[in-house]
């Protein structure tokens, strides 16, 4: 049984949808922390709506910080009970992909999933293994889980864009190669990397301006 995902959203700057962008937070973070991104974009961007779900668990002593799934070297929990949380985690977002795309009466080659850190794990994973391609997506300082099961679990294969700051502190930069190398391994024809110089486990201008126009090209806007 999944569960709903409460979201916020930023509606179009025109009043009409034609495309979503799918914010997923990092975790300990939520939905909110992202949506604040959607003043800069929506006005280059006039005609796309912008979603940010809250992650589907409640981090432990963090009333207001949420996780896709446990990970035990930051909260003590065990493999087992991370890889149980991450495959309901993936059922809970497809199901609110799905919902959202009835909703909103969009297509999926109109949405893009724009990750960060365990939001970008949850969208690298999502994408690739749903059965119609999106439109694109946005990775930033994140990782690719279960690199090795890609290539024979992958049904879609969209652009993908991998942006990582070269001094995260949280998630090793060489995680972006090593993402690419997977993706481009398992049959992706279009995966983009940028390295933002100087940042740590963020997101910073360039790289943001980089996500602007990957989002713009792919949803041509």
């Amino acid at each position: 049984m999944t569960r709903v995902l409460n979201a916020g959203r930023k509606e179009p700057v025109s009043g009409e949808t034609r495309s979503v962008v799918v914010f997923l937070h990092g975790y300990g973070a939520n939905g909110a922390d992202l949506l604040g991104i959607a003043d800069v974009l929506g006005e280059h961007m006039p005609d796309t709506l912008f979603v940010a779900p809250d992650a589907p668990e409640q981090v432990p002593g963090a009333p207001f910080g949420f996780q896709w799934f446990p990970i035990p070297w930051m909260d003590g929990s065990s493999q087992e009970a991370a890889e149980e949380g991450q495959r309901q985690a993936v059922e809970d977002l497809n199901a609110f992909l799905d919902a959202l795309m009835v909703d909103e009466d969009v297509l999926p080659e109109q949405v893009v999933l724009f990750g960060f850190s365990q939001g970008t794990m949850m969208a690298l994973h999502v994408a690739p293994r749903r059965e119609d391609p999106l439109a694109g997506v946005v990775a930033f300082s994140g990782r690719l889980l279960d690199p090795e099961s890609l290539a024979d679990d992958v049904v879609s294969r969209m652009p993908v864009l991998l942006v990582h700051g070269d001094a995260d502190e949280v998630v090793p930069p060489q995680s972006l190669p090593a993402a690419a190398e997977a993706l481009q391994g398992a049959g992706f024809k279009e995966v983009f990397a940028h390295v933002m110089k100087g940042t740590g486990h963020g997101i910073a201008p360039d790289g943001l301006s980089v996500a602007l126009a990957f989002m713009r090209d792919k949803l041509s806007l």
